[in-house]
């Protein structure tokens, strides 16, 4: 492989991080350097020097959002660690259920699979009419993603962890292994672009819980901590926030109180 466009690579890795808090270290560059290529192969641009000189471009919002779409991690699917899943069922919701409605909002939500997931473990606890009282926000830095989860079809592989009996009550078979989500599970989430990293978060209201999971850890420590601090700013206080198993947030100075793995409360 060649370097010759390290200054290249070193300037739209600089920008991802400064831009987006996404950071790509040194073990993980030849990972970067494979999804710049498809902005390459794209624009036709030469290599990585090339693209990091029209980046910064005043014109440059298409070249920005590829970049920005290519380098967001959108791998996801439905019931993605259900121990946690498990967890804030029987700990956090249990909170919060009575009330007349509530809002989460899942953070980084990609294709919208952890949204659409939550409505339906919902609608499993208290029947399905209690969807009229829940309002979830799916967010993404990707627009395009963005777009996928508004549509709500997913190719069987997004459900293999997914039980088949889950499927055929709550989403409805489309031909050549495509499946979309029953009309009242996608009613009840809505899906906008976000960078997580603008902040303070532009929410008039607060959410009683937000899932944040399987993005931390491509932040460094700072971007960390001020995301954790700006999702606290918008919870209500006895609210919720659910992380990965992996992303412990313990080290981060933050006001959240860990309650069980991958689960924290706002106490104040």
């Amino acid at each position: 492989m060649s370097y010759v466009d390290q200054a290249g690579f070193d300037q739209v890795r600089l920008w991802l991080s400064s831009r987006c808090g996404i950071t790509f270290p040194d073990h993980k560059s030849d990972l970067l350097r494979q999804r710049m290529g498809r902005v390459l192969r794209r624009f036709d641009f030469n290599d990585l020097n090339h693209l990091a000189g029209e980046l910064t471009k005043p014109s440059a919002q298409t070249i920005q959002m590829a970049v920005m779409d290519a380098a967001s991690i959108n791998h996801t699917y439905f019931y993605r660690e259900p121990e946690v899943l498990e967890r804030f069922m029987e700990i956090a919701f249990p909170t919060f259920k009575d009330r007349d409605e509530f809002r989460i909002w899942s953070a980084a939500a990609s294709t919208g699979d952890e949204a659409h997931t939550i409505a339906m473990m919902i609608a499993e606890e208290m029947g399905p009419s209690v969807l009229s009282k829940v309002n979830i926000l799916g967010t993404d830095i990707s627009g395009p993603v963005v777009d996928r989860a508004e549509l709500g079809v997913y190719h069987k592989r997004h459900l293999s962890l997914t039980d088949p009996a889950l499927v055929r009550k709550y989403l409805t078979p489309m031909g050549i292994d495509q499946f979309r989500v029953n009309q009242n599970v996608r009613d009840r989430c809505t899906f906008r672009r976000m960078n997580l990293k603008a902040t303070p978060y532009p929410f008039s209201r607060p959410f009683q819980a937000v899932f944040c999971r399987n993005i931390l850890y491509y932040f460094d420590k700072a971007d960390q901590a001020a995301t954790v601090r700006a999702i606290y700013d918008v919870t209500e206080p006895g609210g919720w926030l659910v992380t990965s198993v992996t992303e412990s947030i313990r080290d981060l100075g933050t006001l959240w109180e860990p309650v069980a793995s991958g689960l924290y409360r706002r106490t104040k």
